[in-house]
Formats: C-alpha cells, structure tokens, sequence
C-alpha cells in the first residue's frame, strides 16, 4: 500500500469519544451534528465511573487502557469527551497514540468561557479531581490572565445524571446547595459558569432556572466539535465528501441495557441495549 493510499484509507477510520460513562455522549452528540459524515465510535468505562474521585494514577490507568482499545479499533483521532481524564491524563494520552491526534474538552471550554464572559468573573463546576488538578482554572488565565475564577466540585451533579435525573425540585436543590453561596447575595458574582464535566449539560434547564438569565452557561461540546475538524482538516484526516459515512458505534464496560437507558438522554435519541457492545478492559 503507498502512503498515499494509507492516508486515503485512514480518512474512512472512525473518530473515536471516549468518557468515564455515559455523560461524554453529550459531546459525540454535537461532534455528529457538526460533522455529520464521519463515522464515530464511543467507549463509555461504566463500570469504573465517577472517575472525577479516582486519584490522578488510575485516572491515567484508565483512560490509557481505554485509549488502547479504541486503537485496536483502528480510530483515526481520539476526543476525550471525559473532562477529568483530559485534565489528568491528556498528554499521557497524546504521547501514547501518537501519530494519532488527541483532543481534550478542556482547552475549548476554557476559550468559549474567555470569550462569554463580561466581566471576567467565571465559575467552573466540575469533579473533585478537575477542580483539584486545577486545569480549567489554568487554561482560562492563560486566555485572560486577570480573571477571576472559582471552581467547585459538584459530584452529586454526575449522580444525578448517571440516573437520569435531569430536572425537577431535588435536581434544583441539589443546584441551590452547590451554587447559592456563589451566585447569591449583593457582592459581585460570576456571569459565566463552565460545566466542567460531559455530565452536566443535561442538568442545565435546572441551572438555568435556578440562576437566572443574566449569567451565561458555557458547554464544551460545541466548541470541542469546532476543534475537531480544525484537528482533522490539519491533519488531513477529514473524511471525503463522496465518501459520508454517519455510524455511530458504541461500546460500555459493563450494562448494555443501563447505557441504552440513561444514554438516550444525553444522545437526545432513544438507544436500545442490542446498539451497546460491552467490552472488558
């Protein structure tokens, strides 16, 4: 085969997503809607999540042993859609799968926050490991070096959406607990806040109603996607036009039927367990 030949192949691979569950659908859901004719296999590690609780070393165990599965399958470019694993692990990752390119959903939250914001006042909610490690705090202020930004872990947040509980007044609660002492009161409070894991956007109509409008909600998915196929137009790596693809392939670590359940919502399609392949990593 001529190196020509190889690339040409390489471009009809599929992107692979990976997340510590099902919370990273979020992400390969608007990577399908901006990139519509690529082929995308997602592997969701079910059965060791949360990982935002886990230390930094099995984090980086983890996520490398998820990483080489989706190797074996032949993924032309890897998406951390799991923002613990890409505070942590994402340049153990890029060194390992190299030539592979690796994106993280860090990097791109952190400019869509930078450009949201008014006032540079931001808040990040994300998993006791993100906000420890400090990686969003670190990305934005390298993006805008005088702003203000508190994190807070909010592991009740992945929860509640891992049960598929994504609205209503224990939700609201739950985001009054977390969120009240940063947004309320007369002193100044952050405009923007960064849900800092794939996990949370499906809980945003109840963080929305809970701080208003004034305050602006940032997702990463949508600029994760943007940075996507800069990624792959760089690397000459986009799938050719009379060549669409479109499947989407998804694996799980442990119960298909619990994936198929709970990942619907945050597919915004429904699933059926007979459309997850559980692997063993």
């Amino acid at each position: 085969m001529t190196v020509k030949s190889a690339r040409d192949a390489r471009t009809l691979a599929p992107v692979g997503v990976f997340d510590s569950g099902v919370g990273g659908l979020t992400v390969l859901r608007a990577l399908t809607a901006a990139l519509p004719d690529e082929d995308f296999l997602y592997l969701g590690d079910t059965a060791r999540l949360p990982y935002g609780t886990k230390s930094p070393e099995s984090i980086r165990r983890y996520a490398l042993q998820a990483a080489a599965l989706l190797r074996e399958r032949g993924v032309k470019c890897l998406v951390v859609a799991c923002t613990t694993a890409s505070a942590v692990a994402l340049d153990d990752l890029a060194a390992e799968l190299a030539p592979v390119p690796v994106l993280g959903v860090v990097e791109p939250g952190a400019a869509a926050a930078c450009v949201a914001t008014r006032s540079g006042n931001i808040a990040v909610v994300a998993t006791e490991s993100t906000v420890r490690g400090g990686a969003y705090q670190a990305a934005i202020r390298r993006r805008r070096p005088q702003a203000q930004v508190t994190a807070r872990a909010c592991p009740l947040f992945v929860a509640l959406a891992e049960e598929g509980w994504t609205d209503g007044p224990v939700v609201e609660a739950v985001v009054h607990r977390y969120l009240d002492d940063l947004f309320a009161g007369d002193a100044p409070h952050p405009d923007t806040l960064v849900l800092g894991c794939t996990h949370f956007p499906v809980l945003s109509a109840a963080i929305r109603r809970v701080l208003g409008a004034q305050v602006a909600i940032v997702d990463s998915a949508e600029t994760t996607a943007a940075a996507l196929a800069v990624v792959l137009d760089q690397a000459g790596l986009r799938r050719p036009a009379d060549q669409p693809g479109g499947r989407i392939g998804l694996l799980a670590t442990d119960s298909a039927e619990r994936f198929a359940r709970v990942g619907g919502i945050f597919l915004g399609r429904p699933l059926q367990p007979a459309d997850v392949e559980v692997v063993d990593l």
